[in-house]
């Protein structure tokens, strides 16, 4: 006879609702990380925010960023989502920047954004969802 008790179903709901969170945060976070993107590259147009229409592009830019951040860090970790936003920000920028304006991208530079996007994927690789309370007191 066996000690342990099966989940209630209210235990697996409450998990799969917490999964089902987890999985839908991922996509606004790199959705966050675009919008930043954009954001940087409009900031750059802005030419120190003397340029009224790239002035404005940054400014909804920086509203959207920040909500989608805010949105997604309701179930990520801040220091893990912080981190990924502000990689995706950073790697995309200076990939674009060359694009948009006068700027190089060398391949040593291309070489520190490759260890950045691999700090990205790892930090997404090693964020794992927390147990509840409910589970922690099922496993024992």
């Amino acid at each position: 006879m066996s000690t342990t008790t099966a989940p209630t179903t209210a235990t697996t709901t409450e998990n799969d609702t917490a999964r089902s969170d987890r999985a839908r945060a991922w996509p606004v976070l790199l959705l966050a990380g675009a919008f930043e993107i954009a954001y940087a590259l409009a900031v750059g147009g802005s030419q120190g925010f003397t340029v009224l229409s790239w002035s404005l592009i940054a400014v909804v830019f920086f509203l959207l960023t920040l909500f989608s951040l805010s949105l997604a860090l309701r179930t990520i970790d801040v220091g893990i989502g912080y981190a990924v936003w502000a990689g995706i920000g950073a790697v995309g920028a200076a990939l674009l920047g060359p694009v948009f304006f006068d700027e190089t991208l060398t391949p040593v530079k291309v070489l520190w954004l490759t260890l950045i996007i691999g700090g990205v994927v790892w930090l997404k690789l090693s964020d794992s969802p927390k147990q509840t309370q409910t589970e922690q007191s099922a496993h024992q």
